[in-house]
């Protein structure tokens, strides 16, 4: 589905499609979970609204808004605040939940675009509930389940991603924002920072950088780089809402009195913020997602776990690297669970799992310098990718280098997209149960950021998968003090 050298054994396609849907299965609720105690206010700082504030309401896919921001919404419409909400795709790739209403399979291309509208009506009802008006509402129609694609290998003069279902390469809905719009990177980007430009927020809600559905880590990634590039022009706050995440939340089911609290993996690595419900929210939210009815009847027990008395918001702090500092954790010590094998795998996946459990970084000299701990020695037939992408403030995005680092138990391959780079482009340093990379910054585009993350697969199967980290390099090389949207730096271990 990439067009990548056939001599590459990543598929990335299919494995995008089955971490994500392997993702949507690991939220089952884990055995004795009912006895887990439930604090009554879940810690945190309470997201506050002002007066002043403009509303930026990202999301995935239709119901993802009222998942993540359904109370916060309320609370801005009965202040009268300006309120946008954007989605990026009309989540016309979910085959399990079309089955569940058609009573069977959407399978052809016409049929599949017919219920991306169904969803679109359906979220234009939820708004309603909610407060907004259909004006409220954006919708750019990228494609659903491969917007990964176009983050990973759809820059510049690549050609255009094709959907999976629908078999087009180009926004195909007529009340889309930019119809025809190419299913690229450059054009997500474009229309993101349209909408950023146009209505200027002071708060932009976006899915969460730590879930497990691939569009949900795209638009993460494209927001936080069309931010980046705006800068110079605003600042808003940013406040990552998560949605998909193994076994959470717990318990499942509706408990409108309980708080959400986040994993317990999350807790003491990103500083979250709380948004409290009304009875009165709670029960509007409740019937907001009951509007989006192709995903209630599906899932109605996972949806209404999120009826609860508050809301989440919380992203990684940046990790700021200094030349000749010590090795900077993207994991602090002690929050690293023992990885094991999801149970959804089969006997033969398990017997080859491999998890990733620490990720160290570090500047040498010219090199940003990865090492990557893994939970048992690599087989054969384990692979590992690791992505290292550039950013700088004074160069498009679309021309900065986006590193792919395909790792097997012998050998590995360099790419920048789907393109081939030279072996010797980099040095990789392996150890039984840890490999280390060595990455020349010129080879990146000498970065003022990087974004980086790292997963295992078997064949076409996703085994194990870390969170998308963002490194700053801006006082790489001079103390300074880094200041980010709404974000807190990490501190540098000196």
């Amino acid at each position: 589905m990439e067009n990548r050298s056939k001599s590459s054994k990543l598929a990335v396609g299919p494995r995008i499609l089955l971490s994500g849907l392997l993702g949507w299965t690991l939220v089952g609720e884990p055995s004795g979970c009912r006895s887990q105690r439930i604090t009554e206010h879940p810690q945190g700082a309470e997201l506050m609204l002002s007066p002043s504030d403009r509303l930026l309401i990202l999301a995935p896919h239709p119901d993802d808004e009222v998942i993540g921001c359904g109370g916060v919404i309320q609370q801005a419409v009965a202040m009268g605040l300006p309120v946008r909400v954007v989605f990026l795709t009309y989540g016309d790739n979910n085959q399990w939940s079309f089955l569940v209403y058609r009573k069977h399979p959407v399978l052809m291309p016409k049929a599949v675009q017919q219920m991306g509208l169904v969803r679109h009506d359906e979220a234009v009802a939820a708004s309603k509930i909610l407060g907004l008006s259909p004006e409220h509402l954006t919708f750019l129609g990228y494609p659903d389940f491969g917007t990964m694609h176009l983050w990973y290998a759809h820059w510049r003069d690549r050609p255009p991603f094709r959907s999976m279902l629908s078999q087009v390469v180009a926004v195909p809905y007529a009340n889309a924002m930019r119809p025809g719009a190419p299913y690229t990177g450059d054009d997500v980007l474009q229309d993101l920072t349209t909408i950023l430009r146009e209505f200027r927020p002071t708060k932009v809600f976006v899915s969460h950088p730590g879930d497990h559905m691939p569009d949900h880590l795209a638009l993460y990634l494209f927001t936080r780089v069309a931010l980046w590039d705006l800068e110079q022009e605003m600042t808003p706050a940013l406040y990552p809402y998560l949605v998909h995440f193994a076994r959470w939340p717990t318990p499942r089911g509706e408990h409108p009195t309980m708080a959400l609290e986040p994993p317990a993996l999350f807790r003491e690595q990103i500083p979250w913020s709380v948004h409290r419900l009304t009875p009165q929210e709670v029960d509007r939210k409740r019937g907001a997602l009951k509007a989006h009815r192709t995903q209630y009847r599906s899932s109605s027990r996972y949806l209404l776990s999120f009826v609860r008395q508050n809301e989440l918001f919380g992203d990684f702090p940046m990790i700021l690297l200094r030349s000749s500092a010590s090795p900077a954790l993207l994991v602090p010590e002690g929050s690293v669970p023992s990885r094991e094998p999801p149970e959804e795998l089969s006997n033969q996946e398990r017997s080859v799992f491999v998890g990733l459990e620490r990720r160290m970084v570090q500047l040498e000299d010219d090199h940003v310098v990865l090492s990557i701990g893994f939970s048992r020695p690599l087989a054969e037939t384990v692979g590992v990718s690791v992505y290292v992408f550039g950013y700088r403030s004074d160069r498009p995005f679309a021309q900065m280098p986006k590193l792919h680092v395909e790792l097997g138990a012998l050998t590995y391959q360099v790419y920048d997209q789907d393109v081939r780079l030279p072996r010797e482009s980099l040095s990789i340093t392996r150890q039984l149960r840890q490999t280390t990379l060595r990455i020349p910054l010129a080879l990146l585009g000498n970065p003022q950021r990087i974004l980086t993350s790292a997963r295992t697969y078997f064949s076409e199967v996703p085994l194990d998968w870390v969170s998308w980290r963002v490194l700053d390099l801006s006082g790489a090389f001079a103390p300074t003090t880094v200041q980010t949207s709404g974000q807190d730096v990490a501190p540098v271990v000196q």
